[in-house]
């Protein structure tokens, strides 16, 4: 059975894993269904010979007026090395900026980028060409985590035309998952363990444990593993020292995200359950009680930085603290810290000391 059929049949219903302990949420929404088989024909698609592979990397520079026999023999020599390695490195000679990007690519101290090279937007540039090198660059800024260029990279060629398809899916799989995009890598996972005929092992047991892995994933957006998975998202763009606009949305989103999951647990231990989806509540009950609360405090003393006493938090004041932390004094912010995580469940405390962590990254301060 392929995985295709698979998905289309158990895999989005219920599915548990006999003897594992490890069962896969049942009451969860079913994801959006794959595309029928139909659409793709199994097996399609294989790893170029060494030879073909060879001959269309050879018309190429010739094609460009960039062949020398004796550089281009030097590469196809090394055949301890992979028929795409070798293709990527010969179509490099033709242009000394190619092979200059490409180890930059490869470089970990080297600065992520901050847009696709020109010639990978460029409707005219010979689609072989472009496919081999956009794969190579993808697997090189994936290794050093910078998903978004990856992908973009991916996008902008066919896989047909890349001598090495698997390669082409299991990196755009692995910057999708990254990316918390599910549907489009459960996807790229499909066509990679369905359509590509000869993908090495490792890339499929690595998708195959991607794929499974995201049919954990819960739908609620206020699950304290999507949150997590955005925490970690903002923490590697603040690695790549993206601070910008992006990655301030997703720190938004977090503190949207966390506000609701806190007043979701803060209804559940009044007795109230989570009828109203963990969203602000509206009760009168809820309003006398946080008057009454006011009235043994009038001075308001509770509140630092915007964050109540005992763990509660006033979402306005809680995004607002966000947008102004990097201008607290830091006894101000270890403060807050600390009334935000005080009565909370422990498991809770250090997602949101994680947060706080990427605030401080994005707003240059010292904890």
């Amino acid at each position: 059975m392929t995985l295709r059929k698979f998905l289309a049949t158990a895999a989005f219903s219920a599915v548990a894993v006999t003897g594992s302990g490890f069962p896969i949420r049942a009451a969860e929404p079913a994801p959006t269904p794959v595309a029928p088989a139909a659409i793709y024909t199994f097996g399609t698609l294989r790893a170029a010979k060494p030879d073909e592979a060879k001959a269309k990397s050879e018309h190429y520079l010739k094609s460009v007026g960039k062949f020398d026999a004796a550089s281009f023999e030097k590469v196809w020599a090394k055949e301890s090395r992979s028929v795409f390695d070798r293709t990527v490195e010969s179509l490099a000679l033709a242009n000394p900026e190619v092979e200059s990007l490409l180890k930059t690519a490869k470089n970990f101290d080297a600065a992520a980028p901050a847009e696709l090279p020109k010639f990978l937007t460029d409707e005219k540039a010979d689609a072989f060409f472009k496919a081999n090198i956009a794969t190579a660059y993808a697997k090189s800024l994936s290794a050093k985590r910078v998903y978004e260029e990856a992908l973009d990279a991916l996008k902008a060629v066919l896989p047909e035309q890349v001598v090495d398809p698997a390669t082409y899916y299991f990196y755009k799989a692995v910057s999708e998952h990254a990316l918390i995009q599910k549907e489009q890598a459960v996807g790229s996972i499909v066509r990679l363990l369905d359509d590509v005929a000869d993908a090495p092992d490792r890339y499929k047991m690595v998708a195959t444990l991607m794929f499974f892995d995201m049919q954990n994933w819960s739908a609620d957006a206020k699950d304290l593993a999507n949150i997590g998975r955005l925490m970690d998202n903002s923490g590697r763009r603040l690695d790549l020292a993206r601070g910008g606009q992006k990655t301030q949305d997703i720190q938004k989103k977090i503190v949207f995200r966390l506000d609701e999951k806190i007043k979701e647990l803060e209804n559940q231990a009044k007795g109230k359950g989570s009828g109203n989806g963990g969203s602000c509540p509206d009760g009168k009950g809820d309003q006398q009680g946080n008057n009454a609360q006011q009235g043994n405090n009038p001075a308001g003393d509770g509140y630092v930085g915007g964050v109540a006493g005992e763990g509660k938090i006033d979402d306005k004041k809680l995004k607002k603290l966000a947008e102004e932390w990097g201008k607290l004094p830091a006894a101000e912010r270890a403060k807050a810290i600390t009334e935000i995580t005080r009565d909370l469940p422990p498991k809770f405390k250090p997602m949101i000391e994680e947060y706080f962590k990427s605030l401080n990254k994005l707003h240059n301060v010292q904890p």
